[in-house]
């Protein structure tokens, strides 16, 4: 079973990000900037956008990539 939890690059749980976006209030962009969390490899980046639309922080199945991946929207 596949499970995706995590931003592989700085190892940061979603489920510790997703309070920290509640509370700042951060987009995909500040997320970014704040944490480093889909800014270096880019593979979180599908996840974390489906965490800040559903509040999801586990995932079961591999989200494809962004469109426009080399970009943070």
């Amino acid at each position: 079973m596949i499970v995706i939890d995590r931003c592989v690059c700085k190892q940061t749980l979603f489920a510790e990000l997703l309070p920290r976006v509640r509370t700042h209030g951060w987009d995909l962009v500040a997320l970014m900037a704040a944490t480093g969390c889909g800014a270096q490899c880019g593979l979180c980046r599908p996840y974390l956008q489906a965490m800040l639309r559903d509040g999801l922080t586990v995932f079961h199945s591999i989200l494809p990539p962004l469109a426009g991946a080399g970009d943070a929207a």
